[in-house]
């Protein structure tokens, strides 16, 4: 751990994100782990969050458009609040003030790190999201991660969250034992933060990835089993599937015409519709989820036994084992192509 980061000489300045957006029915979870971590650890926490849900977007940013941000102020007992286009005091109830960005989650938290709360903040927190974000099929394409991914970039500590959806519907009785499993793993990690010799900032591991399963277990005296874990190498293949878009009945006579008078119409846009190129996301998940192909010690393997897992990574697309042996420039000529033509 880095001389200038003691876990216990200030109050924890935290940001936090998500890719599932403002509490409701896609982000269940976020306005709960909030008041954990202002409430029972008593950091000082600041929320800026995508306007509307954006999973399965990764470490995208947007570059062309305009990002627009408003405040929100939530309530209990679920988090719904007003939207304020300026910011205003609180009014009774009001438990904070958030921001939403019309952005994406690694967007929102380099905007949240650079513009809004510049040299302020400690810790980003992404997450938790509405299901699991274990393996690579999931991490490479998780907004959640992606958010992490970004502030680490900007060599801030990160932590990615996400609750694994093991029973349909959930039971909301699992929410609050996860939120405080995950105040304590976070808090934890905080105070015990990983070495990594190739890590961005300080010889420090770049970012944590964190999943708890909402399983029975939860409710256990004993709780669940934390699990150092990596991450499971696993494939995806289909994520989307041919479309069809509704037809509509139009009548070019008007409102007045009938199906009847309207039946000597063209059949060249029919022909047309059927051969249009649409397609919609609908991935194939099998494979992707199964326990059996999971090796053990990797993060879908701990999910499978009911685990939580905490897998560090870095923030770079992986390199192959022995790639990290450190290169003289006397040596370099050794490193250069010499291709035959």
């Amino acid at each position: 751990m880095s001389a200038t980061t003691s876990p216990s000489s200030k109050r924890l300045r935290v940001l936090l994100t998500n890719d599932d957006g403002p509490p409701g029915k896609h982000s269940p979870y976020i306005f709960g782990l909030y008041k954990h971590l202002t409430q029972d650890l008593g950091w000082d926490v600041r929320v800026v969050v995508p306007s509307s849900q954006k999973s399965w977007i990764g470490k995208a940013h947007q570059i062309h458009e305009i990002i627009k941000g408003k405040y929100y102020y939530p309530k209990d007992p679920d988090g719904a609040g007003e939207v304020s286009v300026a910011p205003r005091p609180l009014k009774e109830g009001e438990i904070g003030e958030w921001v939403l960005l019309d952005a994406t989650p690694a967007t929102c938290a380099n905007i949240a790190l650079h513009n809004l709360y510049h040299e302020e903040i400690d810790l980003l927190i992404s997450g938790p999201n509405l299901g699991r974000n274990s393996s690579a099929a999931f991490a490479l394409s998780s907004g959640t991660i992606g958010a992490a991914l970004s502030s680490s970039l900007s060599k801030i500590r990160s932590i990615a969250l996400s609750y694994g959806i093991v029973q349909h519907p959930t039971p909301p009785e699992y929410s609050e034992p996860a939120h405080l499993l995950s105040s304590r793993i976070i808090r934890h990690l905080w105070d015990n933060w990983g070495e990594d010799a190739g890590g961005l900032r300080n010889g420090e591991v770049d970012l944590y990835n964190i999943n708890i399963p909402l399983v029975t277990e939860l409710l256990n005296e004993e709780g669940l089993r934390i699990c150092w874990t990596h991450i499971w190498r696993n494939t995806y293949g289909r994520l989307f599937s041919p479309h069809q878009i509704p037809k509509a009945t139009i009548f070019p006579g008007g409102p007045e015409e009938t199906l009847e008078t309207n039946s000597q119409g063209k059949s060249g846009d029919a022909e047309e519709e059927e051969h249009q190129l649409v397609f919609k996301f609908a991935p194939d998940m099998t494979g992707i989820l199964s326990a059996k192909q999971s090796p053990v010690g990797s993060d879908g393997w701990a999910i499978a036994q009911g685990w939580a897992s905490v897998t560090p990574m870095r923030a770079s697309f992986a390199e192959p084992d022995g790639t990290f042996e450190e290169i003289v420039v006397e040596d370099i000529d050794k490193r250069i192509w010499k291709l035959k033509l």
